[in-house]
């Protein structure tokens, strides 16, 4: 790998939708109990220093939603997230296509998004050196706010399979 600095990539699902009558798939909002979710992946960044300083989130409700309460943990070190309708029910290729233009100013980057697409993408770019305990809970089941953490010491254009070394999966700790 070059010697670029090491990035920090957060692959994030929304929190719990729910399915109401009438209201189309992509609309589709969180439930009470995505609401409690939201926020944990927030939190777990402002404990751990791991706030990004840029976030591509789908545009479907429920990622908005879950990005919205995500934000509300950052406070001020939230950035503006920019809505991508590509996101989408996106597979692993083509979010990781998205990733792959995110400009080199950016050193921490969150991406909102939806299964199984995120699975796909976490579990391709894991490199040997990962955490075995994370990839294999991912691997088992990526729950609603679950949130993969990835380190990769080159540019983002450049990431793709096996460079990427995941440090934690966080799940959603609601009461």
């Amino acid at each position: 790998m070059s010697n670029h600095h090491v990035k920090r990539l957060m692959l994030l699902r929304h929190a719990t939708a729910s399915w109401p009558l009438g209201v189309g798939e992509h609309d589709r909002p969180l439930t009470g109990q995505g609401h409690r979710e939201a926020p944990t992946a927030g939190k777990w960044m402002v404990e751990h220093g791991a706030e990004p300083d840029f976030i591509l989130c789908s545009s479907a409700l429920r990622a908005r939603q879950t990005c919205t309460w995500v934000c509300q943990e950052l406070k001020d070190k939230a950035p503006t997230a920019k809505l991508e309708r590509e996101l989408y029910l996106a597979s692993g290729t083509e979010m990781l296509a998205l990733i792959n233009h995110v400009p080199e100013t950016v050193t921490s980057l969150l991406v909102i998004t939806h299964m199984p697409g995120v699975q796909e993408l976490a579990l391709r770019l894991a490199s040997r050196s990962s955490d075995e305990e994370a990839v294999m809970e991912l691997a088992m089941e990526y729950p609603p706010a679950g949130l993969t953490v990835l380190n990769h010491s080159g540019p983002w254009a450049e990431l793709d399979g096996r460079d990427a070394e995941i440090t934690d999966f966080v799940r959603a700790q609601v009461s």
